[in-house]
């Protein structure tokens, strides 16, 4: 069963440059990894989200507005190994099937309050190339179009609207797609990050 949605995604991705998956996670784990998300946000353990890399790094709302917090690959809390296991079973499958050699992975929770925005951008850093695919995993609850706070993605002159729906999982190249997330009418939860090779 997993094998068809991992082959949604990179069959998708190599026809239009992205891939969307309905229901790629179980939706009982994304209710799990979505209350985990809103008690850490509670718990305060979620910082302001910057854009750029040591020296580079700054933090301004206007620009992206999200507060996250990392995902540890080694986690011992039950839903986010389970994330992690299926997204590392996603990885191995895209290696033996395409020889991407990803050999790493990095995953934040990412929480948007109301109004608050992601200008277009790369996910890939000027001088780190490490991150190779993009992989952003919806946890919203009954996500309607008036709510806002779509994925744009930019793809050769045309643009692509998502709306994050729970459950729903965007695959693409972390340095050829740039994107944006408009603002929310609503708190808007994600789990975003990358597959890496390194």
């Amino acid at each position: 069963m997993m094998n068809e949605k991992f082959e949604a995604l990179i069959t998708g991705y190599l026809a239009d440059d992205y891939a969307t998956c309905e229901d790629f996670f179980d939706l009982n784990l994304i209710a799990l990894l979505r209350k985990n998300l809103q008690k850490g946000h509670a718990n305060g353990i979620m910082h302001q989200a910057g854009v750029g890399k040591q020296a580079s790094f700054q933090q301004n709302q206007k620009i992206r507005g999200d507060v996250i917090s990392w995902l540890d690959n080694d986690s011992i809390e039950p839903s986010e190994q389970a994330f992690m296991a299926i997204v590392k079973a996603f990885y191995l499958y895209l290696n033996q099937t395409c020889y991407a050699g990803i050999n790493g992975i990095e995953f934040h929770n990412a929480l948007y309050e109301t109004g608050s925005l992601y200008k277009r951008h790369l996910d890939q850093f000027k001088l780190d190339s490490n991150r190779q695919f993009s992989m952003l995993t919806y946890l919203n609850k009954a996500w309607k179009d008036t709510d806002g706070g779509e994925l744009v993605l930019y793809l050769d002159g045309k643009e692509v609207v998502i709306r994050p729906q729970g459950g729903r999982v965007v695959f693409f190249k972390a340095d050829k797609i740039e994107h944006e997330v408009r603002p929310a009418n609503r708190e808007r939860m994600s789990i975003a990050g990358w597959l890496l090779r390194v």
